[in-house]
């Protein structure tokens, strides 16, 4: 019998790619055929990780199909490309968030609920890798994910540290850490490329010579040489074809393994040089108390920026074939100051590998660097010792003092006989020994310096850098922090987003003015019912949580007030933790007073270094101790610190609270971002004017935000005049019971010393004017207890919060970023259809080796 075939072309059943295919049924094939192809399980024998990964393939490979064909444009188009380099990159889980990047969310949910599985459960599986600490690599993905929804070309680089930040746990009250193994089951979204490794050197010497055209060069001679090799996760954008990669560096030794050593009987000696090379990516942000501890940070920051830079300089002259057009093929942004030495580490490169005289290889540094500045804290500004830096890094201290001194000649020619600014703006610290300044070369060595809000911006040019802002005002930006609205709105409150949608369609997910529509609802009591009730479900499932992992009960009634993020004494959470005693002082001595029902929900880690900071932990729990178990509270007190907070239990946070708790010491906060969060999910703020907060203020409304405290130029008028906390301790009544009865042991079953360093740097310093504030804060908490009671008014304050935070998408940031500091454009990316004639191999013959 003859058989006849259909011409593709004109066959009439649309044909689905298993990789890239999006129905229901592909989804479903594709996610089979992964638990077994790839997790080699069959569904008897498969745990809920194996599914987990399976689901975390099937969607990958989807992405990928993007992410290739993103590549491919960009090596084709030549753009600008905008290379993000941060020590920290907080991305959160990838899977939710990529299921809701590719509008796949409820088609995927379908798909698992058929096979048997329930989504949220394998949700649950995907561990959150905390490579980073804080606000800092929470904004560099954020920045990541609106850098690919708006189709702006761009790579992000960091470290792969095997281990993140530590998981906290709390035992006995206090802060314990252990390892956060987020690698020890592999990693689904990324992808090793070991053929683009590169060479990164350390310590010995230089000597001088001069090339065969006479020209003087330096010739590094390193005593230790390490590997870096990248790993990529891809980072699709939101609505767009547009995916971008961010790719994170491990070291590993140039010699794994030392055969005579071992043949030798030294075991240990064989392998030495392995365990010392990928110390430089084992751990995010090693203990620097310690001589070694320094050293190591100073090789890890290095070690990614010079990854970095070496691959930078590779792809432009793949795509350009010449440096001398650098800066326009690459626009590279510094997050902060730990990766300033790449300043150094361009020059080296440009002159030492490359052949570049000084002067253009200057020029091209400086027009392709810009540089961010995110603090005001003075131990911030890094400065590492020129001993140490002799000793890690002897060329670049060179590089160093040749910039400095070219700089200084500048800036004396300027000012003339202004010996006292030269050695502030001067490259090198000699007032106490001699240190680098990083914060200093960053601005030396880029075009553009940006703050992270207004006020800091100011202030930074009042004060931080203002000898850099005297001399080079032009070079200053403030770039006001955001944050994507993907993640933290439609991911962490659908239910939210899905009100949203119902009144005026997706639109605002790529534009958050749109959000100002919803206002046309504020006196619709069915909408305002919704909202309510929307509100108190996430609490409920955040209360849910607390009981789950804390074992307390809570109220989803009361009002939620929240305080997570770092703990730093800056931000101020014993300021909180004086108001709760305040008020459990007032319940004691009159156990029938009204007091509004309230849940104090506290997280955050404590640098493994910083005892105060463990201490104000400690003080939370030993309080919450006490509040939680009293009869005479009767429950309308409740105080809760959970552990390990991270992006993932963000999002069940930010939905849930009523009242975000942004308290830092006014001039002291360079921005925040969690402050966004909460303002976007409908809380209301409690807060100084500091950082950002005063332009959530100014969008929001001052009626709708609970101002409290000194301003930043009276804190600095009150520490000039001479500050005595003890004043306001002995002229506080409720201050001093509060403080007598933390120094009374009652916290801390009758030990008088544990919280004395504490109170004795309260009562004697007071560095960040808790005392000074504390009755304003009491006051305005009070007023907030009063506005919770008439929920009509609340809703309405609630809603035109979430509503007006349109300037702090980090869509917004980027696009200013864009348009006056990296003069960089969107690239449209075209998907093809899927056509199976296509899903063929054809190499030419130039197969890469």
């Amino acid at each position: 019998m003859t058989q006849s075939f259909i011409p593709l072309d004109e066959c009439p059943i649309q044909i689905e790619d298993d990789r890239t295919g999006m129905s229901v049924e592909t989804l479903k094939r594709a996610f089979a055929d992964n638990l077994f192809y790839l997790q080699g399980k069959y569904e008897s024998f498969a745990a809920a990780y194996d599914y987990y990964a399976a689901l975390a393939y099937t969607i990958r490979d989807r992405i990928l199909s993007r992410w290739l064909e993103t590549n491919k444009t960009y090596l084709e188009k030549k753009p600008k490309i905008v290379c993000y380099l941060s020590a920290e990159f907080l991305m959160g889980r990838h899977l939710g968030n990529s299921l809701i990047n590719l509008h796949v969310y409820e088609r995927v949910r379908q798909a698992v609920e058929e096979s048997g599985l329930n989504l949220d459960e394998l949700l649950e599986q995907e561990p959150d890798p905390g490579l980073g600490n804080g606000g800092l690599g929470r904004l560099a993905a954020c920045f990541l994910d609106s850098l690919a929804t708006l189709e702006i070309p761009a790579i992000g680089y960091g470290i792969r540290y095997e281990f993140g930040i530590f998981h906290q746990m709390i035992q006995g009250g206090w802060q314990a850490e252990v390892p956060d193994k987020w690698l020890r089951f592999g990693n689904p979204w990324e992808i090793a490329r070991p053929e683009q490794s590169v060479e990164v050197k350390y310590g010995g010497y230089t000597e001088a010579y001069h090339d065969d055209k006479g020209n003087y060069r330096v010739r590094w001679i390193p005593t230790t040489t390490v590997i870096g090799i990248p790993y990529d996760t891809p980072v699709p954008g939101y609505d767009t074809n547009t995916v971008n990669p961010l790719r994170l560096w491990r070291a590993e030794a140039s010699d794994d393994f030392n055969f005579e050593a071992f043949n030798t009987g030294n075991y240990d000696g064989a392998v030495a040089e392995k365990m010392r090379s990928e110390t430089i990516s084992k751990v995010l942000y090693p203990n620097d108390n310690t001589p070694q501890g320094k050293q190591l940070r100073l090789e890890q920051q290095f070690f990614f920026v010079s990854c970095s830079l070496q691959d930078i300089l590779r792809t432009h002259l793949i795509r350009h074939k010449s440096l001398s057009n650098l800066h326009e093929g690459a626009a590279i942004q510094l997050n902060d100051t730990h990766p300033a030495v790449a300043i150094a580490e361009m020059m080296r490169l440009l002159m030492d590998v490359h052949g570049i005289e000084w002067d253009v290889a200057w020029r091209l540094t400086q027009n392709t660097f810009a540089y961010t500045n995110h603090t005001l804290m003075p131990e911030a500004l890094e400065k590492w010792s020129v001993e140490l830096f002799a000793k890690v890094l002897p060329r670049h201290l060179e590089i160093i003092y040749e910039i400095n001194r070219r700089f200084i000649e500048d800036v004396e020619r300027w000012y003339p006989g202004d010996n006292q600014l030269i050695g502030r703006l001067s490259l090198i610290d000699e007032t106490g020994g001699k240190y680098v300044r990083m914060a200093n070369l960053a601005c030396v060595g880029s075009h553009a310096i940006n703050g992270v809000a207004a006020l800091h911006t100011e202030l930074l040019k009042q004060d931080t850098l203002r000898d850099f802002y005297k001399i080079w005002p032009e070079k200053f930006f403030n770039k006001t922090n955001g944050v994507t609205p993907r993640r933290w709105v439609l991911l962490s409150n659908p239910k939210l987003a899905d009100l949203y949608n119902s009144k005026i369609g997706e639109g605002w997910l790529k534009d958050l003015d749109q959000l100002r529509k919803i206002e046309t609802y504020l006196d619709d009591p069915g909408f305002c019912q919704q909202w309510r009730q929307i509100k108190l479900d996430n609490k409920q499932r955040l209360a849910d949580y607390i009981w789950q992992h804390n074992g307390i009960a809570v109220d989803p009634h009361s009002l939620f007030d929240i305080q997570v993020k770092r703990i730093h004494e800056y931000k101020r959470q014993h300021l909180c933790v004086l108001n709760i005693i305040t008020l459990y002082n007032r319940i004691k001595a009159n156990p029938n007073i009204d007091v509004v029902p309230r849940t104090f929900i506290f997280g955050g880690k404590a640098a493994p270094g910083y005892l105060m900071a463990k201490l104000v932990i400690k003080l939370v729990n030993a309080v919450a101790e006490i509040v939680n178990s009293d009869p005479d509270v009767r429950g309308r007190l409740k105080v809760i610190f959970l552990a390990n907070f991270n992006a993932s239990l963000g999002q069940r946070i930010y939905p849930a609270a009523d009242l975000s708790e942004q308290i830092s010491t006014a001039g002291k906060e360079a921005s925040g971002t969690g402050n966004m969060k909460f303002a976007m999910n409908g809380a209301m703020t409690i807060g100084t004017l500091d950082g950002a907060n005063i332009e959530i203020r100014e969008e929001a409304g001052p009626e709708n935000f609970f101002l409290f405290g000194l301003t930043a130029q009276e804190v600095y008028q009150m520490k000039a005049q001479g500050y005595n906390p003890r004043d306001y301790y002995n002229n506080n009544p409720e201050l001093k019971a509060v403080i007598d009865r933390i120094t009374s042991g009652y916290f801390s079953h009758g030990d008088q010393e544990m919280f004395k360093p504490l109170i004795d740097s309260l009562m004697n310093q007071d560095q960040y004017m808790l005392f000074a504030d504390y009755q304003a804060y009491v006051e305005c908490q009070e007023q907030v207890g009063q506005a919770f009671q008439n929920q009509s008014k609340w809703t309405r304050m609630s809603i035109l919060n979430a509503v007006r935070m349109a300037k702090f998408s980090s869509d917004r940031t980027i696009k200013e970023y864009c348009e006056q500091i990296w003069n960089v454009k969107p690239v449209k990316i075209a998907m093809d259809e899927y056509d199976q004639r296509a899903a063929v191999l054809n190499a030419d013959s130039q197969v890469k080796s």
